[in-house]
């Protein structure tokens, strides 16, 4: 028996939703399954794929465009498998206090696309972040990074316990 083939794609100007992908991708093979990661702008076509994961960063109440493209270029293939969605989001705590509701724009997808469910992670913006924004929240105290590994694996467990007992 093969494994199944599980695609985390991420949309993200600065990073810190492409870490939140690679632990997601990570814990996925640990959890004996062929994940792939890649940028959304990467992915044209997600037919050779059981599931699909897609990611976005959140900025100023907006999903990334580039996951929204994904999710619009591949709509039709998307509906016929299993999608889960996530954001980084948040330069605080609150993703680790309470579940943050999909932004409207998520909201959406998760319609148009019959995705399972959505989880909001903590965003990332360190002295290392490029940007005049992330310079201006790091002076000013504002920064931080609010991912947290133990959350993501768990999510990312989850997603492979609902693929093993969907087989």
């Amino acid at each position: 028996m093969t494994a199944k083939r599980v695609l985390v794609a991420y949309g993200s100007k600065r990073g810190a939703t492409a870490g939140i992908a690679a632990e997601i991708g990570r814990t996925l093979r640990e959890d004996g399954l062929d994940a792939v990661v890649l940028p959304a702008d990467d992915v044209d076509d997600v037919r050779g794929f059981d599931a699909v994961v897609l990611g976005g960063s959140l900025y100023a109440g907006h999903w990334s465009g580039k996951a929204l493209h994904c999710a619009e270029r591949n709509e039709h293939y998307l509906k016929h498998r299993p999608v889960w969605l996530f954001s980084s989001g948040p330069i605080d705590s609150s993703a680790e206090q309470h579940e943050i509701p999909p932004v409207p724009a998520v909201a959406r997808q998760m319609e148009r696309l019959g995705a399972r469910e959505h989880v909001t992670f903590g965003g990332s913006i360190t002295a290392s972040t490029p940007g005049l924004i992330a310079k201006a929240m790091i002076r000013h105290g504002k920064g931080g990074d609010f991912r947290n590994p133990e959350r993501i694996q768990t999510w990312a467990h989850h997603i492979s316990s609902e693929l093993a007992a969907a087989a």
